[in-house]
């Protein structure tokens, strides 16, 4: 029931569009797996192997600790609608920090968002989709402005010193690369 594909089809790219949520999934060398959900409106298909998201400030910064030893990662999306479909990305990921040369042209691409802290590119070296028979029917309802709320109370400058604060290291200790 699972088919493999070197690049993104234009109905692929459709079913990335209609879906409100996301699962990327990253590991170092050692430690913990994390697998973190995405949402709001994060995410842009540049072409057939080429997908960016922008991570906002959180309480923890796992992908960044990953990719920066390890840069394989994995995106999941999931219908819960009617029609179930569970497709992954599979590829290599750069992070690109505010202060990095290519953050102007892709930042372009995102809503203006204070709590912007990184934005992920990954080379998508496989296409795989599979049933998702067993993934429940859910409606959607609204997306969470709790974030967005959060990071706008602080402003970008308190942002900024919560990196300092909460963001520098990953569960098991390494280097986030959020300071410069």
């Amino acid at each position: 029931m699972s088919e493999k594909f070197s690049e993104l089809s234009p109905a692929l790219i459709d079913f990335i569009g209609e879906q409100h949520i996301y699962f990327v999934g990253t590991a170092g060398a050692e430690g913990r797996v994390n697998v973190s959900p995405k949402g709001m409106d994060s995410l842009r298909i540049l072409g057939p192997n080429d997908v960016v998201w922008l991570n906002m400030t959180g309480s923890g910064n796992e992908t960044a600790a990953h990719v920066l030893e390890n840069q394989r990662m994995t995106i999941m999306f999931c219908s819960f609608g009617k029609q179930p479909l569970i497709l992954r990305l599979y590829g290599q990921a750069q992070v690109i920090h505010p202060r990095d040369a290519d953050w102007d042209a892709l930042i372009t691409q995102f809503n203006d968002y204070v709590g912007a802290r990184q934005i992920f590119r990954l080379a998508v070296d496989l296409v795989q989709t599979s049933c998702g028979y067993a993934v429940p029917h859910c409606d959607y309802k609204s997306e969470r402005i709790t974030l967005e709320k959060w990071a706008e109370k602080r402003s970008r400058e308190g942002v900024e010193a919560y990196w300092a604060e909460k963001n520098t290291q990953s569960l098991d200790g390494k280097d986030t690369g959020i300071l410069p």
